[in-house]
């Protein structure tokens, strides 16, 4: 490609994560070359609406954007107002009758032939962004975007199913026990009942599709357990109840297509008890420590595991594998992977990668040549 590559940079969407997806977004934004690249801003509203952005940067984060977009669509041009709509009304399903995945994109602004977009950054985190939903209507929509494709990003996102693959690939975890929410309300006692013989407590409960530790518990009691079951299943149909590790929470960053990269390991020292909602995104008493003060040997094996899970579930571009180090043993287990981490500029993903010799201008590049890498290596030729 000749020229600026034009960059739709997507954020928002309809999950628990929407306020994380526009911070991340901005800083993304923000920092990427606009020697190398035009930028195109896509907002998901939370009932669903696609509207395109082109306002301050500054007012993504706080969320100010969607009235400007919004009192834009509405004096603009009917391609423009065919998704200033909830995507589930009669009104979008007769504006996009017939249409193809490509034309979403058309609808919400961006025209083809010269501002044809070359790759899409899907700054999407949680259900509707980091599941496989967006990547599949991406690869229908024959183009390229950063990240995980739809089966990595799938599972990945589904811990449930993670931990299946993570056992496969040999890696070391935690027990668990997988519920779903059906279970939980017909048959509560033999659930409590089960977990109390597999677990000692505390013990935690989470989605089995969720980020950004949403609907998550630590449960030190019957009392605890019960409400946490309840919690959890109101964020998704499956439910995780996982064993507790004294462990210290360490995390890697990984980067690449077939051949990944690990960064430096770092630990996450949480203010609350465990590293919850709000102490990543609201609190300001925890903290990170990069590198990790670990033994060479327990790095080099974190960073093994972190590009044998990535490899194992199929991934590219970019993912962050989060792990417990038990605090008295040493053993290292992994918690789980995120897909599409969070990209603010004092997020672990960067953090670990400026720490390792990439700053964060030149990740975001890199993870933009890795989608379009990934694209042309999944061409697939049929007979006509």
């Amino acid at each position: 490609m000749e020229g600026k590559k034009r960059v739709a940079v997507i954020f928002g969407g309809q999950s628990s994560e929407h306020e994380v997806s526009r911070v991340s977004a901005e800083s993304i934004i923000r920092n990427i070359n606009r020697d190398k690249f035009d930028v195109v801003m896509i907002g998901i509203t939370k009932d669903g609406r696609w509207l395109t952005y082109d306002g301050p940067v500054d007012k993504i984060g706080s969320g100010e954007w969607q009235a400007i977009a919004e009192a834009k669509a509405l004096s603009g041009s009917a391609e423009v107002k065919k998704l200033a709509v909830p995507m589930n009304t009669e009104a979008c399903e007769t504006a996009l009758a017939g249409a193809s995945a490509g034309n979403i994109f058309e609808a919400a602004g961006v025209d083809k032939g010269k501002g044809a977009i070359d790759v899409v950054f899907p700054v999407l985190h949680g259900c509707n962004g980091e599941d496989g939903t967006i990547q599949g209507l991406l690869e229908l929509a024959g183009i390229p975007y950063v990240g995980c494709g739809v089966l990595g990003s799938a599972l990945g996102m589904d811990k449930a199913y993670a931990k299946i693959i993570f056992e496969k690939a040999g890696i070391p975890q935690g027990r668990y026990l997988v519920f779903n929410r059906k279970q939980i309300k017909q048959d509560r006692e033999s659930i409590i009942d089960q977990v109390e013989k597999t677990f000692t407590y505390p013990c935690f409960v989470k989605p089995s599709n969720a980020g950004s530790s949403v609907g998550i518990s630590k449960a030190h009691d019957r009392g605890e357990l019960i409400d946490a079951l309840e919690l959890a299943a109101k964020y998704d149909r499956r439910i995780l109840v996982e064993e507790f590790i004294d462990g210290r929470e360490i995390e890697c960053a990984v980067l690449g297509n077939d051949d990944p990269i690990a960064s430096t390991v770092g630990e996450i020292i949480p203010g609350n008890e465990f590293y919850d909602y709000n102490a990543k995104y609201l609190d300001d008493n925890s903290k990170a420590v990069i590198p990790a003060d670990l033994p060479e040997s327990t790095i080099r094996t974190i960073r093994e595991y972190a590009i044998r899970a990535f490899k194992a579930l199929d991934c590219s571009g970019l993912s962050r594998v989060d792990f417990f180090v038990h605090k008295e043993t040493g053993e290292i287990y992994i918690n789980e992977i995120n897909t599409l981490p969070g990209f603010t500029s004092i997020s672990m993903y960067p953090q670990l990668w400026e720490a390792s010799g990439i700053p964060y201008g030149e990740l975001i590049e890199r993870l933009i040549d890795l989608a379009i890498e990934r694209f042309e290596d999944n061409k697939r030729e049929f007979d006509q």
